[in-house]
């Protein structure tokens, strides 16, 4: 029989699952082009899960439900209220450009949001190998029918094909790696897993056949180089309102799978992955940076500057244990943890820009089509702005803060090869400084022409979302400290239940 506490611990994926169910159903006798009734109860439906979210996440309690399979603690709790308000930026940006696409004539992409932002809570909660695969499935079967949501589009379904291919081998990897522990230590549980490796009594060489296709299973999902092909098409084919779907909040799931996994379950072979996440760090900065630059389409240069924000993310992940050492685990892990929420935060608002600029007909894809939107809009420009400088690492915006966070993890390790690594990163970081900017160029220096002359109009509830969402990367910039305290203490109470 199952206890009440399971029911707590689920509790919040039991409403998003009768809502995302029940507005469907409502969908069915709306009429509006613009799916005012389902947008608007799709809305409040996050809004109700992310203040239910933080009010958990506040309680500072860390729950275990349904035989240990799904967890609820801080960590999971503000990943989980994080994405829910990722997820409403999106869909305020995005109807009014999916509305121009046909794509509400039915209630499809609000519901597959839901499904999908249900498959991100399970993975967020899931402390089982098996329940975490089931959460990733759910998410990405999800983002396969909306990059494909589009059917009267060529490159939208070519996208669709392409990521659901590599999605499925990828998926393959991770669970072929996940079976191979299995085999090993005789559990799904990741803290009988973790206690199953420390004691060293489990054959070490099936161990990390294992760890190699788990790392790449969460490289691919992270888009990091090697595993990085599918990015650039599919951020390019999708409709823009999708790509940001896919680019946004999943990021927070991405990253809370690779601490489940990871820290959770595979603390004591950190010597072992953190040697793969090291190589693909630096190929990630490499190619990341290297290929942005060469990009004209605006939404491929966003691609490729998630590969090498990718690659700051895990090198937060390198400096969490050195020489078997953990005492700098939660600075380390806090610190990626920073930097992930504060990426999905500036792209929100650098996707967000691109979506209200498109039109019936015309897609604002190019960055020559930015040229004079100083001009035109001085809010989109700023917004845009701020959100290239915050990628760019440039102070005061939070993007400098989530960068020095990471560098600042690898130089207390005080090992040589960590400390290469920095200054590597930061020449990287000079480098991407060039696209970035050329953005910013393009808006304030460049002439209006063709197009590019238009009015811009777009619903007021997008541009108050928009003010926000750059005033944001404005603030927590300049006063940093409350949101890395909140990771700091969230990365606490993982590390203070290993092997519990």
């Amino acid at each position: 029989m199952i206890d009440k506490l399971s029911w707590i611990v689920v509790y919040p994926e039991i409403i998003l699952l009768i809502m995302a169910s029940v507005i469907a159903l409502v969908d069915l006798g709306i009429n509006s082009p613009r799916r005012t009734g389902t947008y608007v109860l799709t809305l409040l439906t996050l809004v109700v899960l992310a203040a239910m979210e933080a009010l958990f996440a506040l309680g500072g309690q860390t729950l275990y439900g349904f035989g240990n399979m799904v967890v609820s603690d801080p960590m999971g709790s503000w990943l989980k209220c994080f994405a829910s308000i990722a997820l409403m930026a999106t869909l305020v940006y995005g109807r009014p450009y999916a509305a121009d696409r046909q794509m509400l004539r039915g209630g499809e992409f609000f519901t597959l949001s839901l499904f999908g932002l249900l498959g991100m809570f399970v993975m967020i909660s899931g402390h089982n190998f098996l329940v975490i695969y089931m959460g990733l499935e759910l998410f990405t079967l999800s983002s396969y029918a909306l990059v494909a949501l589009r059917r009267d589009h060529a490159t939208a379904t070519e996208a669709a094909m392409k990521y659901f291919v590599l999605g499925a081998l990828a998926s393959g990897f991770l669970l072929y790696g996940m079976s191979m522990l299995y085999g090993a230590t005789g559990s799904l549980d990741l803290n009988e897993v973790f206690n199953a490796i420390a004691s060293r009594q489990v054959n070490h060489q099936v161990l990390i056949f294992g760890l190699v296709f788990i790392v790449a299973g969460l490289a691919f999902k992270l888009g990091a180089v090697p595993f990085h092909m599918w990015l650039p098409d599919v951020y390019e084919g999708a409709p823009t309102a999708v790509t940001l779907l896919v680019g946004g909040a999943p990021q927070l799931a991405a990253f809370a799978i690779l601490i489940r996994l990871l820290v959770e379950g595979l603390l004591p072979l950190a010597i072992d992955w953190q040697q793969m996440l090291a190589l693909m760090a630096i190929g990630s900065l490499l190619v990341g940076n290297l290929a942005a630059i060469a990009q004209s389409n605006l939404k491929r240069m966003l691609a490729f500057s998630t590969i090498s924000q990718m690659g700051f993310l895990l090198l937060g992940m390198l400096a969490g244990v050195i020489n078997g050492n953990q005492m700098n685990t939660e600075s380390a892990y806090g610190a990626a943890m920073f930097y992930a929420v504060t990426y999905v935060l500036t792209t929100l608002s650098a996707f967000g820009i691109i979506i209200l600029l498109a039109r019936a007909g015309y897609e604002s894809e190019e960055i020559s089509d930015l040229a004079g939107l100083n001009q035109r809009s001085p809010l989109y420009a700023g917004v845009m702005a701020i959100s290239m400088f915050s990628l760019a690492g440039l102070p005061p915006l939070v993007g400098f803060y989530a960068k020095l966070g990471v560098l600042q993890a690898l130089m207390t390790s005080e090992k040589t090869s960590y400390v290469v690594l920095v200054v590597f990163a930061v020449i990287m970081a000079l480098i991407g400084a060039f696209y970035y900017l050329r953005v910013v160029k393009v808006m304030y220096f460049d002439k209006l022409q063709g197009l590019n002359m238009q009015p811009i109009s777009a619903p007021a509830d997008a541009k108050v979302v928009l003010a926000i969402n750059g005033a944001l990367i404005l603030i927590l910039g300049i006063v940093p400290g409350g949101l890395i305290t909140l990771c700091t203490q969230s990365i606490r109470s993982i590390v203070r239940s290993l092997g519990s």
